[in-house]
């Protein structure tokens, strides 16, 4: 193999990149994004970046030297556009072909907007460093920012906002926030947190437009008719895995490029990242993780495996997720969606302090701690990657 493509220049296209060098591979890494950016770093952009604690030079995922000694051959810029995988090559927006011998998708997510506010000034989603330096100008003390979806990127500059003296009020569809990614308890917890810091969150509803005049946002309508005043919108709904380049391409594409449990989605053609739904035979089901950890492990899994298809290994990771709120760090493992049991195991939720152990049938499926100490929460992963059976697991802590 003499030349491997990687679309994505995002945290796993480097990291497959990386492993690809440490292997020991020689010949050509074309590394396509379709932004202007080196590789950089997404979590600080909800947080370091809107505090001003950052500058967008401390991105960066590596200084330039360690780029220069991966010898990449750099398109940034310039969206893929297409893929022949009988040719084997890749498409560009720009017009040009680049030829692979094996090729890595790493095409991220992007956000999802709300139609009919496109040309709104104060409307914003959140996932570049143009994106975070636009909102990061409005927030200013006294001013009104409403947060169409309460997950983690909108709790996150919430908390942010609040703390530099931003009206925030945050809109949730659901009854709790986040219930379906952490649980009822542990969103109950996060709710009451952003309340008591003056957030006004609103469950329960649905926007039905975003009100503007004279080109500039000035407020949310419900589905109920009320609307709520504001100088800023920030649309954090979730994301679509961009996989609209690889229609007709003959790979499966469904909520993400569909991957076997070695991260392969057609002989020499691997997913990494956010992009990618494998079946992680771990948990013995089919999932996409948006964190930034995963994929980087899955950018380096691949590595290996496209540069040894006979001695391949399925990736079959502990997911590891962490979230900044008002000083709190959240931190969690494992695969927490579709649990069955969600269960406080130790500490006590009333004092800010507290584990959840998440299970799915027999087994510890996930832990999330807040407050904790990291070795408490280690100790679940391990349960977690060892298998251990959900009673022994449970009874091990308490006995502890």
């Amino acid at each position: 193999m003499n030349r491997v493509v990687i679309v994505g220049a995002s945290a796993g296209g480097l990291a497959a990149a990386e492993g690809l060098r440490r292997s020991g591979y020689d010949g050509v890494i074309t590394l396509i994004g379709d932004e202007p950016y080196l590789p950089y770093d997404r979590p600080p952009l909800s947080k370091q970046i809107l505090t001003g604690q950052w500058q967008p030079d401390q991105l960066a995922l590596r200084p330039q030297a360690d780029l220069d000694a991966l010898r990449l051959d750099l398109r940034l810029g310039v969206p893929a556009a297409g893929l022949d995988l009988a040719g084997r090559t890749v498409a560009l927006a720009d017009g040009t072909r680049v030829p692979y011998e094996g090729l890595v998708v790493a095409t991220g997510v992007r956000p999802r907007r709300l139609p009919g506010c496109e040309d709104l000034a104060g409307v914003h989603t959140l996932r570049g460093p143009h994106d975070a330096l636009a909102l990061k100008e409005r927030l200013l003390p006294g001013r009104r920012l409403v947060i169409v979806g309460a997950g983690f990127v909108g709790a996150e500059v919430a908390a942010v906002a609040r703390g530099l003296g931003v009206d925030v009020t945050m809109l949730e569809s659901g009854p709790v926030p986040m219930a379906m990614a952490i649980g009822e308890q542990a969103g109950r917890f996060l709710a009451q947190a952003h309340v008591d810091r003056g957030v006004d969150l609103r469950t329960g509803v649905r926007v039905s437009e975003v009100l503007g005049a004279d080109g500039e946002v000035r407020g949310v309508r419900l589905a109920d008719e009320s609307v709520i005043p504001a100088d800023d919108v920030l649309v954090a709904i979730g994301s679509l895995p961009n996989t609209e380049w690889l229609e007709n391409s003959g790979l499966a594409v469904l909520d993400g490029l569909l991957c076997d449990e070695f991260s392969s989605a057609a002989p020499g053609v691997y997913g990494v990242g956010d992009v990618a739904r494998w079946c992680n035979p771990l948990f013995g089901t089919a999932m996409r993780v948006e964190h930034r950890t995963n994929a980087t492990e899955q950018g380096l899994a691949v590595a290996r495996n496209l540069l040894a298809p006979d001695l391949r290994q399925p990736f079959a990771p502990v997911p590891y997720f962490w979230s900044d709120q008002y000083g709190m760090k959240i931190q969690a493992y494992g695969y927490l969606r579709a649990h069955e049991e969600a269960r406080v195991v130790d500490g006590d939720v009333a004092q800010g302090r507290f584990l959840i152990a998440y299970r799915r049938q027999d087994r510890p499926a996930g832990a999330l701690a807040i407050g904790m100490p990291p070795k408490t929460l280690r100790a679940w992963r391990a349960l977690i990657a060892a298998g251990a059976r959900w009673n022994e697991a449970v009874a091990g802590t308490a006995a502890a």
